[in-house]
């Protein structure tokens, strides 16, 4: 009996605890679900001086996944409670070391997108940002086919993280 009413009490405490901390999410989005149900991701047009064919669409593509997979918002195609739209601004390769020949012993790729979110349900969390992350790749290559796609896939990676974590990680 005695063992049964600190099990009882623990438990009340445990369970109190946690009904105080409100709704956690483990990829630390701060959405609430009763008002916000649908997000639209339109198209990420490339609009750098050098134009990539097929990195729109990557893009687009892996902003809308990362938000389907990290929420439990359903994407549609127009009125999303969350609207992400932009362009990207910026794909380019520079050298950043040289070799004693005066060539690239190293080189940096970089991409940027110009991002503008908007909460239709809270209008004072929306924003237009530039978001840019880059690859250090060796001087003497020419990243093509699935060595480009990789180098595409990371880099696009850390910035949809970062568009996902301005717009619905409250930290």
């Amino acid at each position: 009996m005695k063992r049964n009413l600190i099990f009882i009490s623990i438990f009340t405490l445990i369970s109190i605890s946690l009904s105080g901390c409100g709704v956690y999410s483990f990829t630390g989005a701060d959405i609430d679900y009763s008002k916000t149900k649908t997000f639209q991701v339109n198209y990420f047009q490339n609009v750098a001086q050098i134009v990539e064919p097929g990195i729109s669409r990557t893009f687009t593509l892996d902003l809308q996944e990362i938000l389907l997979n990290q929420t439990s918002l359903d994407l549609v195609n127009n009125n999303g409670d969350l609207l992400y739209e932009g362009e990207i601004t910026e794909y380019y390769v520079a050298p950043i070391t040289a070799t004693s020949q005066t060539t690239a012993a190293q080189n940096r790729l970089t991409i940027s997108v110009n991002v503008r979110f908007f909460n239709r349900n809270n209008e004072e969390k929306g924003f237009e940002q530039r978001f840019s992350f880059y690859k250090d790749l060796d001087g003497q290559s020419i990243p093509t086919g699935s060595t480009l796609d990789d180098i595409l896939s990371e880099i696009f990676e850390r910035i949809t993280q970062d568009i996902f974590n301005k717009s619905l990680a409250n930290w």
